[in-house]
């Protein structure tokens, strides 16, 4: 359904999203670089969540370790843990665990800088991120693997991801993340010293085997490919960090990341112990619908998917009118008599994940299902809702200067915790 405002999808403008013909049937599909729900005779498939914890052995996040979150924070979850955007954990209890002892912990997140600005997918982990930062008081390291992007993106070049990277930074900077509590390092820059000696023990202890049932690499794969789960395990390890850390090893991270990336961690769980550093703990996002619908997830390569952080407020307004998919009816008037779908409509879900107000979102809900809200009227709000999103950052990325992006990225910066100071 198109709803009852001129928006039906342009499917030959998006043509990596339409099926092949004799694609009747196929399982999902999440991996670090694709990520495609199911196709049940011939039609495309949400992703199913509840399927990805039970394949990639993680934990859903229920009601108890809310509960007991916001027992020892003293803080409410934040609206993307209690709406269940992210959903899933690999020990998380362990990180309250130490929080409520007053041992220390640090944050660990990244980005994979392949165009020079983020869309709203990318924000998420970063917002939680900033969240989790400031609730808990701890450091905060992102890695940008400008090396992965070339490494599998062959038509970018060294420069390009290069500075993208740089980019990456400013906007970030204008997030509000801090050179005191926050490092930021492009692994092009950061490459030696003991982050390469925590990369070569972590390769050596890895097996093309164990690599290749992973992440399904073949004899046809790059040997950098085949190398960099080594790179995105490194940071996880509080010894590539002296200046931080100092020569502990003692110190576990949390890592805030989308579904699609436990497999890198899962195998750096199995060598942690081994190589003497403790388990990285990881808490999951899911995916940011696709302008399109829900059964795909935002992308950075198509640009008719995607609401970008560098988008204009009438680009917002064209893109969610155009192409956000609709749960209403066919018409205003079918639309009044028989309800919508908030489960299945973009711009509804968008709200889920930006509109702070527990009460309005649940409002909107409710309001769609009964016809009282039009697909229309829920655009109107989403539009709103994102320009002020976007503008509000792209108005202090005016003010962020070349001296904080030189902090944030100079690992000798003064980060002084007083968590570190425990064992």
């Amino acid at each position: 359904m198109t709803g009852n405002t001129d928006t039906a999808v342009p499917t030959a403008e998006v043509q990596s999203l339409e099926l092949n013909s004799e694609a009747k049937n196929l399982a999902q599909n999440i991996t670090p670089w694709d990520v495609e729900g199911a196709v049940v005779d011939g039609k495309a498939q949400p992703i199913d969540y509840n399927m990805l914890i039970e394949k990639f052995g993680t934990r859903k996040i229920d009601a108890a370790i809310l509960e007991r979150f916001e027992k020892v924070t003293g803080h409410k979850p934040h609206m993307l843990l209690r709406r269940g955007v992210f959903f899933s954990h690999r020990d998380l209890a362990g990180i309250l665990d130490r929080h409520e002892q007053g041992k220390p912990f640090y944050l660990y997140t990244g980005r994979g800088p392949s165009r020079d600005h983020m869309h709203i997918g990318h924000m998420l982990p970063f917002m939680f991120c900033k969240w989790l930062q400031d609730v808990f008081d701890v450091p905060l390291v992102i890695q940008l693997t400008d090396d992965e992007k070339f490494l599998f993106k062959p038509k970018l070049t060294l420069d390009e991801v290069y500075a993208n990277s740089a980019k990456a930074v400013h906007e970030l900077a204008a997030m509000g993340f801090r050179p005191e509590k926050t490092f930021i390092f492009s692994n092009m820059d950061y490459m030696g010293g003991a982050f390469y000696r925590n990369i070569l023990s972590i390769s050596r202890s890895i097996t093309f085997n164990q690599a290749k049932a992973t992440f399904g690499f073949d004899n046809s794969s790059a040997i950098g490919r085949i190398h960099f789960p080594s790179i995105q395990a490194a940071p996880a390890f509080c010894s590539s960090f002296p200046e931080i850390f100092g020569t502990r090893k003692d110190i576990p991270c949390l890592i805030p990341c989308a579904i699609d990336q436990d497999p890198y961690f899962r195998l750096t769980r199995d060598v942690a112990q081994p190589l003497k550093h403790k388990k990285p703990s990881l808490i999951h996002s899911q995916f940011l619908p696709a302008l399109q619908g829900i059964t795909s997830k935002m992308s950075s390569s198509i640009d008719s998917t995607a609401v970008f952080m560098n988008d204009t407020p009438a680009q917002i307004k064209n893109k969610i009118n155009k192409y956000a998919f609709s749960g209403g009816q066919t018409s205003l008037e079918e639309h009044r008599q028989f309800g919508g779908n908030p489960d299945v409509d973009v711009a509804y879900q968008y709200l889920t994940y930006f509109l702070e107000d527990d009460e309005e979102v649940a409002q909107l809900a409710d309001g769609y299902r009964k016809g009282e809200i039009s697909t229309g009227e829920m655009k109107a709000r989403c539009i709103k809702v994102l320009q002020e999103f976007i503008g509000e950052i792209q108005e202090r990325a005016k003010s962020v200067s070349d001296q904080l992006l030189a902090d944030l990225q100079n690992p000798s910066f003064p980060r002084k915790f007083a968590s570190l100071d425990k064992k």
